[in-house]
């Protein structure tokens, strides 16, 4: 029941479509119900002159009793066509409001998904699988939907035959009635068996299926890399093993309904037989008449037909309930707002990290007390070996994760008090691989801020200095860069990147390593035209480069979670340790370098 209830959830706003195309679906074989009754009056009255009761529910049919022959049976013929044409006009509503009700409701599920992922923490996205989030939110969807527009309405369409059919056979004989629904029981429960095993394997062949899409996901982005390390056949052999299995449990699934379709016909094929055979004897003894034998076999239709289509429909519910299940997994996960902060102060840009803990895993401590004291306005450097911590201080200040111990303080204020919402519209983060949108270069820096002005733009592109390369484009600004701007180059993304950030403005910026793919002369510029723009701008710089760390305010050393050394380039690089250590191995080759370089940055236009 449960189940079912979740799935009558999606329909609470659009509940009086529902009722019109319920209703509908009642309504439909009601009045078909009676269109045999149209033969037994020609095969009864017109034809053979008895005068039984027909039944049918139309008083102008008594007008024509007295009528015989050809005139007679143009005249039903002309009421039938009339009663035929009220009943498309039935049937189009029918399919009107199932159409109106099927996308209404699609329509809620997607973007109630869409909107519930985005609002979901980094942590779950940082393990979900992308081929899986994307069947959910697209063939999932499409199963339920179909199920509660389409399947459900012709489920409630069959039961309405078969009460509507029985009654009327019932009417003309009870025997042949009762003859017709013999096996019904036999496809009661064989339907009943079904809906059980199409349930259990439908959620193996769903789990098989995203595990497929997620390897074609994972390829198409991965393409260049696949090219690269020319891994094309392991990726096909890769493909193909998921392939087979996805093939195969379709296959065993395909064989077993094949199975229960073929005993579903053979079952219906025996009902007719009983149901002809009751038929003729009831005629041989003189209790039905010819139209009965024929309307009795026409009224068959209602009753064998229908139970063979509801194994189908139980089939379609069977998968519905799974897809439904899969989308309210994803709906009933916790958003990133769950545990939010409610204060927005300003924020200056003065930072300090107390005793500051955070692990993934209860005995794998990423911070293990981390502290340190960052002043407005400031330029900090964040050095370390690879897995020191570093884009962990990144993403705590952004709160994209929150720390397990310690405090994190913005302008004095405990930043989990904070909402996170505003305090990542006033801190910025820039990472090392950025993501661009298959849009035009113009659109992907004015992103955040659509309706900007063009100069501004312009001045952050500036800044950025890229705006020297996008002018060496055939299309300027409007150069498309491809999905994920794979017709740029590493650092040109990067700095696309930090012009889309600029054009924020926001008080606090932090470069994950942003500026790894671009050269040291174009570092040196966007950190000079960085300082000349705003001088009260933080700025954290996570960095592998010591000619990039050596020009910061403070220089923050990790190491293995803790802060070991902090200071600035004169006092850390006469004290042995780490940053020292870095110094002397690649600091001396790009000192002598800058050293010719520096005097030209100094004097270009930004």
């Amino acid at each position: 029941m449960k189940n079912i209830r979740n799935l009558f959830n999606w329909t609470k706003k659009h509940w009086f479509i529902l009722f019109v195309v319920l209703f509908l679906a009642v309504f439909a074989p009601f009045t078909y119900s009676y269109v045999p009754l149209f033969i037994k009056y020609i095969f009864d009255i017109v034809l053979e002159g008895n005068q039984t009761e027909v039944g049918l529910p139309f008083f102008l049919l008594n007008y024509f009793d007295s009528l015989e022959g050809i005139k007679a049976i143009f005249n039903v013929s002309l009421i039938l066509v009339i009663y035929q044409f009220l009943r498309s006009i039935i049937l189009f509503a029918n399919g009107f409001f199932r159409g109106k009700l099927s996308q209404e409701i699609s329509y809620d599920m997607r973007n109630e998904m869409y909107a519930h992922i985005q609002d979901l923490s980094y942590s779950y996205h940082s393990k979900a699988n992308t081929g899986d989030l994307l069947q959910r939110c697209t063939s999932d969807i499409e199963t339920v939907q179909a199920f509660i527009a389409n399947q459900l309405p012709s489920m409630v369409n069959i039961v309405a035959q078969f009460a509507f059919g029985a009654m009327q056979l019932g009417r003309i004989n009870v025997i042949l009635m009762l003859s017709t629904m013999v096996l019904f029981p036999v496809s009661l429960v064989s339907s009943i068996w079904y809906f059980r095993y199409v349930t259990k394997r439908f959620n193996q062949i769903e789990e098989v299926e995203s595990k497929m899409t997620t390897i074609i996901q994972e390829n198409v982005n991965g393409i260049r890399v696949v090219k690269a390390f020319n891994t094309e056949i392991d990726e096909i052999e890769k493909f193909d093993k998921q392939s087979k299995a996805y093939r195969d449990d379709w296959k065993r699934f395909n064989n077993v309904s094949a199975i229960y379709w073929g005993l579903s016909d053979f079952s219906a094929n025996i009902s007719y037989i009983i149901t002809l055979v009751t038929a003729i004897y009831l005629s041989q003894k003189g209790v039905m008449t010819t139209g009965d034998i024929v309307v009795g076999l026409m009224y068959i239709g209602m009753l064998v037909w229908p139970i063979r289509g509801l194994g189908r429909i139980i089939s379609d519910f069977g998968k519905a309930i799974i897809a439904n299940k899969r989308i309210l997994e994803v709906l009933e996960t916790p958003t990133d707002y769950v545990n939010d902060g409610t204060l927005e102060p300003e924020i200056t840009g003065e930072i300090e990290f107390i005793n500051v803990k955070y692990s993934y895993t209860e005995n794998a401590d990423l911070l293990n007390g981390v502290s340190f004291k960052i002043k407005p306005g400031q330029t900090v450097a964040l050095i370390g070996k690879t897995g020191a911590g570093k884009s962990t201080v990144a993403s705590l200040l952004t709160r994209l994760i929150d720390c397990s111990d310690g405090k994190i303080l913005l302008d004095g204020v405990d930043i989990k008090d904070i909402k996170k919402q505003h305090v990542r519209e006033n801190i910025g983060l820039v990472l090392q691989e950025p993501f661009l949108y298959a849009r035009s270069i113009y659109d992907n820096i004015s992103i955040a801020r659509p309706k900007t002005e063009q100069h501004l733009v312009y001045n952050a592109a500036k800044i950025a200095a890229i705006d020297s390369d996008i002018n060496k484009f055939e299309k300027g600004y409007e150069t498309l860069v491809g999905e994920k701007g794979v017709t740029l180059s590493g650092g040109q993304k990067q700095r696309v990147a930090i012009a889309r950030m600029l054009l924020l403005e926001k008080p606090v910026v932090i470069f994950d390593d942003s500026l790894s793919a671009v050269d040291t002369t174009t570092d040196l510029m966007i950190r000079k035209a960085l300082k000349t723009r705003n001088e009260h701008l933080t700025s954290i710089i996570i960095t592998h480069r010591i000619t990039t760390a050596k020009e910061a305010d403070l220089i923050i050393v990790l190491d293995s979670g803790k802060v070991s050394q902090i200071g600035t380039h004169e006092e850390l690089s006469k004290v042995e340790g780490l940053y020292k250590n870095l110094w002397d191995i690649q600091g001396q080759l790009e000192e002598n370098f800058l050293t010719h370089i520096k005097g030209g940055v100094q004097d270009a236009t930004l």
